[in-house]
């Protein structure tokens, strides 16, 4: 397969975000209307999907799905926005994830209550049944980190018999501050670590924490750290700290996804062989024009008016 036609994949969550719109944050045991609500397809690993494709980049999903109309609506939504999703497994005896999301247009804040009652994670015996022929770049969103590190072998295992640039990069999204996802951090060749999980381990900004941090990562990965309005910086093997500024919009609408659209314009490009400065700043771009409007959709033609 042509290295320009090969995919990347995300694996992780996918759910249904009711998102609430409201001009002020509700006080505790009040009725009050909303502005708006909508149904949206979330998920880290889903969105992350939504952005690259609206960038251009040819890519697919793998994670865990339940049946029904709920269902059904995520479904049409992947194929809305191009997203391959044939590597979906379906759980019919099981509730898809939930997410009730309140979303002050007033502070640009998200507030976010989720549900997973039983829907399994996919595991590494799905993974084994993937072609990785089709794919240049695979990303994973921490959430069973055990199964994924076998995943990340079985790539590995896939890499050892190819010429070093027809190897699939993978990357690895730390953002939760669970102790088991932290042993994802010697397996990613681009390893994501979210604000939470620096101050989580002492550090009080994005720099401090990737010196801090970068132990444990392997030899010659690079680890990215975004830090809200304060920009991202990213470290690699040259011991270098690289900063991107942030690029906020004119009016802070909606930060739902920002890091997931972080997250998948840095991918965007170094997958497509771009700087790692490059890639920061264009991580900064792209999240910091969504959170000027709701969803995603226009994240495609605000660029392509650049």
């Amino acid at each position: 397969m042509e290295e320009e036609k090969k995919k990347i994949l995300c694996v992780g969550l996918v759910c249904l975000d009711i998102i609430n719109v409201v001009d002020k944050y509700p006080e505790e045991d009040t009725d009050s209307r909303c502005l708006s609500q909508r149904w949206q397809r979330g998920g880290n690993a889903s969105n992350s999907c939504t952005v690259l494709s609206l960038l251009g980049a040819p890519c697919a999903f793998m994670g865990s799905l339940s049946v029904g109309l709920v269902a059904d609506f995520i479904l049409e939504d992947f194929q809305k926005f191009h997203i391959n999703v044939s590597l979906v497994s379906e759980h019919v005896q099981c509730a898809l994830p939930a997410s009730v999301v309140i979303s002050n247009i007033s502070t640009g804040s998200r507030t976010i209550m989720h549900m997973n009652r039983n829907l399994p994670d996919v595991t590494a015996q799905d993974f084994s049944k993937v072609d990785l022929r089709q794919f240049k770049w695979i990303h994973l969103e921490g959430r069973n980190a055990e199964e994924q590190v076998k995943m990340i072998q079985q790539v590995v295992m896939y890499n050892s018999t190819l010429p070093q640039h027809q190897k699939i990069t993978v990357s690895v999204e730390i953002e939760k501050t669970r102790e088991p996802l932290y042993q994802l951090f010697p397996h990613g060749d681009v390893v994501f670590v979210s604000k939470d999980v620096a101050r989580h381990f002492g550090f009080l900004t994005a720099e401090t924490a990737l010196k801090g941090l970068y132990s444990r990562v392997k030899q010659g990965a690079v680890l990215v750290c975004a830090w809200a309005e304060k920009g991202a910086d990213a470290l690699g093997p040259d011991g270098l700290v690289i900063h991107s500024d942030a690029f906020p919009p004119k009016n802070l609408v909606d930060t739902l996804g920002a890091g997931d659209t972080f997250n998948a314009a840095v991918i965007y490009t170094l997958s497509n062989g771009g700087s790692l400065q490059d890639a920061l700043t264009f991580g900064c771009r792209v999240a910091g024009r969504k959170c000027g409007f709701h969803g995603y959709d226009r994240i495609g033609e605000k660029f392509a008016d650049d």
